[in-house]
C-alpha cells in the first residue's frame, strides 16, 4: 500500500515546551525574548498553541531544565509535554484543556448574572431607586474581583517583572473604573440617596456626567471574559484535525506466535511481531502483508477516497482500515516511529511555527502596550488641561486603555495554522512550517517528476495486441502463465495483467530463461516463447506482417514491446509501459487553473517524455536529465527570474526539492525526499498538489485577512476612544469582539473542499 512507503522526518536537537499563563500575544513576545537570550537556542513561543519550540545548537549547554527556570523566571509556567494520548473510550478530552474552559465558563457565567442587574440599572434611569447605586456596588465587586481574577493576576505578575501586557491594559481599565466609583460613593456624592445618572451607549462625545463606573468596570469584565472563553474554545475547535489524528490508533491487537492469538494492548507490540487484522478492524501498526489480500480504507489519514488493494509484500500503514479479508501483517515500525506519529508531529511543528508576516505582528505587540498606556496618560491629561472636568477624561482614558488590547493581532496568523494545517492532515497534506505559505504565493512554475510522480514508478501492461486470426486472453494467459515463473518487472507486469483478466495462473514446465531476451517453457502443452523480437527470431518464429506496424507505432511512443508466439511463429504482441496516474490529467489541468507552467522533468528519453507529456496536457519538456543536473535544471530556471516548485519522490530529486522554492514530495517517495521538501503528499496522488498549493494560499489569505482586521480595528478606534467618542463598555465588546471574529474567520478553513478530478477547482490565487 503505497503510502506507508515514505517516513515523516524528525527535526533534530528540538524541544517543546508546554507553556501556561499567557493570556496575550504580548506574553508570547516576552517568554520568546526571554528564551532566545540564552546561549545557543532559538526559540518560538506561540500564543494559540501554548507551546514554545526551542532548536539548540549542536554545541550549546543549555539544558531543558534551563529553559523551563527561564519561563518561569518570566512570570509564567512551563513544562515539557507529556507523550500524546489519546481519549479515553469513553470520548473525553485531555483534562488540563478542558479543566481551563470550565473554569472560564465559571466565571463568566457567574459574572453574567451580577452584571445585567448593574448595566440595566445604569441603563434605565427611571429603575434608579433610592440607594441603587449601592446595590450595583454590591453586585459589580464580585465581577471585578472573581470574574476579572485572571487579568488582575496576570498584571501583577508581570508587573513584579517590569513588563506590560493586554491584561495590564484590561486590570488597570477595570480597576481604575471600579476605584473611582468607589471614591465617589465613599468620599463623593455618588452615595447620596436619590441620585441618578443618564447612560447611553450612542457613540458620541461625553462630558462624563455619571459620577460611578460600576457598569463600565463589570460589563467590561464581562465582555472580556466572554470573548477569552469564546476565544479558548474556538482554539480547542481549530485544533480538533491534529487531536483527531492522534485519536485514530487502534488501542488493542491481535499478536500472532507459533500459531497461536492472542489479544494485547496496541502498546506493547515489538518490531518483527507478526499480528492479525480482521475485516473492519484497524490496522495497529505500520507494517507488511505477509498473509491475506483485501481492500485498506485510508481515507482517514490520506484522504484517499477509493479503498487500495494490498497483498503479500504490500506495506500497509497504521490507523487505516480493513475493509476486506483477514490479513496478517509483520509490524516494521511502532510507537512515534510510525507514519500516523510523524504526521501529528509535523502538523504540530507546523502550527508552532510562525510565517514571516506574523513575526512583523509579534515584533508591533511588544512595544503597543507601553505605547497605549502612554497614549492613555496623555489623553487623560489632554482632557484634564482642557476643562472639560475629571470624569470625562478619565472615561476618554479607560476607553483608550480597553480598546487598544491587541487580542486580535496575537491570534491572527496562529488560529488561521491551526486549521489549515490540521485541515491539511485530514486530507493528506502535511504543511512542514508556516514560511511554505508566502511561497505558494509567488510561485509560477511547476517542475514535475515523471517516474512515480506523473506516472506510477512501476510496469504496467497497457496493450494487448493479437495477430490475425488469435485471441487476445488466450495470448495473455499463456504469456502470463510463463512470465510469471521471472522476477523480471516486466514479466511481472505481464504476469499481474493476466491473473487479473484470465485468473489463475495455468502450470509451467521446462522454464528457462534467456539472460537480457525473455523467457521460455511450456504452457498447456504448447512451447511458449516471450520476449524481444530477437529471441523469438533466433527460436524460428516469424512476425506476422500485420503486427509490424503496431509494434513500430508502441516502440516510436517510448513503450516496451514484448512478443509471444508458439508453434512457429508470433501470435501477438504484450505492450507495457510506466502507466500515468489516472488523476495525472486532472491534476495538471488544475495547476493550469491555479496560474501554474507545468513542466515535466525526466532522465528517460525524449520520445517516452513526450508521450506522457501529451497525455497528460504538458507543453514544456525537459528530458534525458541525469539524477545530478536536475538541480541545475531548477537553478536555471530560478535564474531566468521564474520561481519555482519542483514536485519528486525519489533520492535524486532530494536536491533539486531543496533549492526549489516549493518542494513537494509525494508520501509514497523516499525519506530523503521527504526531509527535503516543503510539502508533503501523503497519499501520493498528484492531485494532492493542487490542494495543497490551494490550501496553503487559502490559508495565507485568511492570514492577511486577519492581520487587516486587527490593525484596522486598532487604527480606527483609537482616535475614536481618544477624542471621548467611545464609551469604555462599547470599547471592552468592540475588543472583544475583534478577537472572536478572528478566530471565526480562521474557522472557515475547516470548509476547505478538495479538488475532485472532473471538477473545476477554484482559482485560488
Amino acid at each position: 500500500m503505497a503510502p506507508a512507503a515514505g517516513r515523516l522526518p524528525m527535526a533534530p536537537n528540538r524541544i517543546e515546551l508546554k507553556i501556561g499563563g499567557m493570556t496575550c500575544a504580548s506574553c508570547a513576545s516576552r517568554i520568546e525574548k526571554k528564551l532566545n537570550r540564552l546561549d545557543g537556542v532559538t526559540a518560538t513561543v506561540n500564543y494559540a498553541t501554548e507551546k514554545a519550540t526551542v532548536t539548540l545548537d549542536d554545541d550549546t549547554r543549555t539544558t531543558p531544565d534551563e529553559l523551563i527556570a527561564t519561563v518561569e523566571k518570566t512570570g509564567y509556567t512551563a513544562a515539557l509535554p507529556p507523550p500524546p494520548r489519546r481519549a479515553d473510550e469513553s470520548g473525553g478530552e485531555p483534562a488540563g484543556p478542558v479543566d481551563e474552559l470550565r473554569t472560564l465558563r465559571n466565571r463568566l457565567l457567574v459574572s453574567l448574572v451580577l452584571t445585567v442587574p448593574v448595566i440595566v440599572l445604569a441603563m434605565v434611569p427611571a429603575w434608579q431607586f433610592d440607594y441603587w447605586q449601592w446595590l450595583s456596588l454590591t453586585l459589580a465587586a464580585p465581577v471585578v474581583a472573581y470574574g476579572g481574577l485572571p487579568f488582575h493576576r496576570a498584571a501583577w505578575i508581570n508587573l513584579r517583572h517590569g513588563a506590560a501586557t493586554m491584561d495590564t491594559l484590561i486590570s488597570l481599565g477595570t480597576l481604575a473604573a471600579f476605584g473611582w466609583s468607589v471614591w465617589a460613593l465613599f468620599l463623593g456624592t455618588a452615595g447620596t440617596p436619590g441620585m441618578t445618572h443618564p447612560f447611553s451607549l450612542d457613540i458620541g462625545p461625553s462630558d462624563g456626567a455619571g459620577n460611578i463606573y460600576l457598569e463600565t468596570a463589570a460589563g467590561v469584565t464581562l465582555f472580556i471574559l466572554a470573548g477569552r472563553y469564546f476565544e479558548v474554545r474556538s482554539k480547542r475547535r481549530a485544533g480538533a484535525a491534529l487531536r483527531a489524528l492522534l485519536e485514530l490508533g487502534a488501542n488493542a491487537v491481535t499478536v500472532l506466535h507459533d500459531g497461536v492469538e492472542a489479544r494485547i494492548p496496541v502498546d506493547r507490540l515489538a518490531v518483527g511481531d507478526r499480528f492479525v487484522v480482521r475485516p473492519g478492524e484497524k490496522i495497529a501498526t505500520d507494517g507488511v502483508v505477509e498473509d491475506g489480500s483485501s481492500a485498506v480504507d485510508a481515507s482517514m489519514l490520506t484522504g484517499e477516497s477509493v479503498p487500495v488493494e494490498v497483498g503479500p509484500g504490500d506495506q500497509v500503514v497504521g490507523a487505516t482500515i480493513n475493509a476486506g479479508g483477514r490479513l496478517v501483517v509483520r509490524a516494521s515500525r511502532i510507537g512515534a516511529e510510525t507514519q500516523l506519529a510523524r504526521m501529528a508531529t509535523l502538523v504540530e511543528q507546523a502550527q508552532t511555527g510562525k510565517a514571516q508576516v506574523q513575526r512583523l505582528a509579534d515584533r508591533i505587540s511588544g512595544v503597543f502596550v507601553p505605547i497605549v498606556i502612554a497614549l492613555a496618560v496623555a489623553t487623560l491629561g489632554f482632557w484634564l488641561g482642557s476643562g472639560d472636568g475629571v470624569t470625562a477624561a478619565f472615561t476618554a482614558a479607560v476607553a483608550v486603555l480597553i480598546i487598544a488590547c491587541p487580542c486580535a493581532l496575537g491570534l491572527a496568523t496562529p488560529t488561521a495554522l491551526l486549521v489549515g494545517t490540521g485541515r491539511g492532515a485530514q486530507l493528506g497534506i502535511l504543511i512542514k512550517g508556516p514560511e511554505v505559505l508566502e511561497s505558494t504565493r509567488r510561485v509560477a512554475t511547476v517542475v514535475l517528476d515523471k517516474t512515480g510522480t506523473v506516472t506510477t514508478g512501476r510496469m504496467t501492461l497497457t496493450e494487448i495486441v493479437p495477430a490475425d486470426g488469435q485471441d487476445g486472453d488466450e495470448l495473455l494467459r499463456l504469456a502470463g502463465a510463463l512470465e510469471n515463473a521471472s522476477e523480471h518487472p516486466i514479466g511481472r507486469a505481464v504476469a499481474s495483467a493476466a491473473a487479473e483478466r484470465t485468473g489463475a495462473h495455468p502450470e509451467v514446465g521446462g522454464f528457462a530463461n534467456v539472460e537480457g531476451l525473455g523467457v521460455t517453457g511450456t504452457v498447456d502443452g504448447r512451447h511458449v516463447t516471450v520476449g524481444r523480437a530477437r529471441l523469438l527470431t533466433e527460436r524460428g518464429l516469424d512476425l506476422p506482417a500485420d503486427l509490424g506496424p503496431a509494434v513500430a507505432t508502441a516502440e516510436a511512443a517510448g513503450r516496451t514491446v514484448v512478443l509471444a508466439g508458439w508453434d512457429g511463429q508470433v501470435r501477438g504482441a504484450l505492450v507495457v509501459a510506466d502507466a500515468v496516474k489516472p488523476t495525472s490529467r486532472e491534476a495538471v489541468a488544475g495547476l493550469r487553473r491555479l496560474g501554474l507552467t507545468p513542466i515535466l522533468l525526466t532522465g528517460d528519453n525524449e520520445a517516452v517524455a513526450r508521450s506522457v507529456a501529451a497525455e497528460v496536457g504538458i507543453d514544456e519538456v525537459i528530458a534525458e536529465v541525469l539524477p545530478a543536473d536536475k538541480l541545475d535544471v531548477v537553478k536555471r530556471l530560478q535564474a531566468e527570474g521564474r520561481v519555482v516548485a519542483m514536485i519528486g519522490d525519489g533520492v535524486n530529486d532530494a536536491a533539486a526539492l531543496a533549492q526549489a522554492d516549493l518542494g513537494l514530495a509525494m508520501g509514497t517517495g523516499t525519506d530523503v525526499a521527504i526531509e527535503a521538501a516543503d510539502l508533503t503528499l501523503v497519499r501520493g496522488d498528484l492531485t494532492a498538489a493542487v490542494d495543497a498549493i490551494r490550501l496553503s494560499r487559502a490559508t495565507l489569505r485568511v492570514i492577511r485577512g486577519n492581520l487587516f482586521w486587527a490593525f484596522a480595528y486598532n487604527v480606527a478606534a483609537l482616535p475614536l476612544a481618544a477624542v471621548g467618542m467611545l464609551n469604555p463598555m462599547i470599547a471592552g465588546a468592540a475588543m472583544a469582539f475583534s478577537s472572536v471574529f478572528v478566530v471565526g474567520n480562521s474557522l472557515r478553513l475547516r470548509r476547505f473542499t478538495p479538488y475532485l478530478p472532473g471538477r473545476a477547482a477554484p482559482a485560488d490565487r
